[in-house]
C-alpha cells in the first residue's frame, strides 16, 4: 500500500513537471547503437586518462608559491572586469589582490556547481536501470567531479579563502535543483549545461590568451578542460537520446526553461556574489555597467551558449513557442556551427 501510494505521488509530480516518471518508473528508449557505443567510449577514456586532485597538481612546488605581490594576478582585459575603467585606475597592488579574489570566486563558484552535479546525478542514477550503460559512464563523471571540487576547493584555500563564491540564492536553490536529477532528468541536464558550458568557455579563452597566467592556475584549468570535455559531451548525448521521445508538454517546458536556466548559471557563474563584491570592494555601479545591458556584457552572454542553441536548434526545441524565452533572457543568437567554436570564427 505504501509503496503504491509513493508511486502514485511520483506519478503525480512527474507529471505535473511535464516529466518521464524516471525515480518511480524508470524508462529508456529502445537502446540505439550509435548512443551506447558513444557510452562506451566515454567511458573507456574515463578510466584511460583521468587526475587526482592531489596527485596530478604539485601543490607545493616552488612555481606553484603564491606570493602576494605576482602580478600574474592582474586580470587580462578579455575579463569584462579587466578592462572596466575601475579597474583599470586601482593601484597594481589592489589589481593583484581584486584579480585574486575575482578568479578564486569563480573557481569556488565552480565547486558548488560541480557539488550540485553531484546531488542531482545521484538522485538520476536512482532511476536507472541494471545494465543500462549510462549509470556506468555517469558514475565516472561523478567521480571525476569529486576531484574537481577537492582541486578547486584546495585552490580557494590556498589562494584566497576569504571568498563566498556562488550568491546565496543559489546556495538555497541547490537542495531543490538536486532533486530534478530523478523527476525531470532533461532539465537537469540542461543545468549541467547551464553551469558546465560558462566555466569551459572562460577557461578555455583564457588559456588560449594568456601565455603568462599563474602556473596554478593553468594547471588546474587544464585538467578541468580535458575532463569536462567527456561530461559536456554526455550532456549532448544524453539530450539528444532522451529529448525527442518527452511529451509535447515536457518539450515546450524543456524550451521554455533552459535560457531560463542559461542565465541564471552564467550570473551566478560570472558575476561575483554580494559577499565577494564587498570583499573587493567594488561599487554597484560598476556591476552595472560591467555585467548589465551593454553590448560587451550581451555579447559575451549569447557566445557562452552557441552550442546549446545548436543543440536545442537539432532537437527541435527552439520553436516559436520557446525562441522568445532565450530572447527575453539575453541567451539568443547565432548557433555555433560546431562544438566549442571559438568567437574568433564565429564572428
Amino acid at each position: 500500500m505504501v509503496v503504491q501510494t509513493l508511486r502514485s505521488i511520483g506519478g503525480y509530480v512527474g507529471a505535473v513537471a511535464g516529466a518521464p516518471v524516471r525515480m518511480i518508473t524508470p524508462t529508456r528508449p529502445l537502446p540505439h547503437k550509435e548512443y551506447d557505443e558513444t557510452l562506451r567510449t566515454l567511458s573507456e577514456a574515463s578510466v584511460e586518462k583521468y587526475f587526482n586532485a592531489f596527485k596530478d597538481i604539485d601543490w607545493d612546488a616552488p612555481e606553484m608559491a603564491l606570493p602576494e605581490d605576482d602580478e600574474r594576478w592582474i586580470l587580462p582585459t578579455l575579463d569584462l572586469l579587466g578592462a572596466h575603467p575601475w579597474y583599470q585606475s586601482l593601484p597594481k597592488a589592489r589589481q593583484i589582490e581584486v584579480g585574486r579574489h575575482r578568479l578564486t570566486a569563480m573557481v569556488k563558484t565552480g565547486s558548488q556547481f560541480e557539488q550540485l552535479l553531484l546531488l542531482g546525478g545521484t538522485q538520476f542514477l536512482m532511476g536507472v536501470d541494471n545494465g543500462d550503460p549510462e549509470f556506468r559512464y555517469f558514475m565516472h563523471e561523478l567521480t571525476e567531479e569529486t576531484h574537481h571540487i577537492q582541486m578547486f576547493q584546495e585552490f580557494t584555500n590556498r589562494v584566497c579563502p576569504d571568498v563566498s563564491g556562488a550568491p546565496g540564492w543559489l546556495m538555497r536553490a541547490i537542495p531543490l535543483v538536486g532533486h530534478l536529477g530523478g523527476l525531470y532528468p532533461a532539465l537537469f541536464f540542461s543545468i549541467i549545461l547551464a553551469g558546465e558550458e560558462p566555466i569551459d568557455h572562460v577557461q578555455k579563452e583564457y588559456l588560449r590568451s594568456i601565455s603568462d597566467g599563474h602556473p596554478l592556475m593553468t594547471r588546474i584549468m587544464a585538467i578541468h578542460i580535458a575532463e569536462e570535455a567527456r561530461h559536456i559531451g554526455f550532456a549532448h548525448a544524453w539530450l539528444e537520446e532522451h529529448a525527442p521521445s518527452l511529451n509535447p508538454v515536457s518539450r515546450l517546458a524543456l524550451g521554455v526553461l533552459t535560457p531560463l536556466a542559461m542565465r541564471l548559471g552564467a550570473d551566478a557563474i560570472i558575476i561575483p556574489s554580494r559577499a565577494d563584491r564587498e570583499l573587493m570592494g567594488m561599487p554597484d555601479e560598476v556591476v552595472r555597467e560591467v555585467w548589465g545591458t551593454g553590448p560587451e556584457a550581451a555579447a559575451f552572454r549569447r557566445h557562452l551558449f552557441a552550442d546549446v542553441r545548436m543543440l536545442f536548434d537539432n532537437l527541435g526545441l527552439r520553436t516559436p513557442l520557446t525562441r522568445w524565452s532565450w530572447k527575453v533572457l539575453g541567451v539568443d543568437g547565432r548557433p555555433a556551427r560546431f562544438r566549442a567554436e571559438p568567437p574568433s570564427a564565429a564572428a
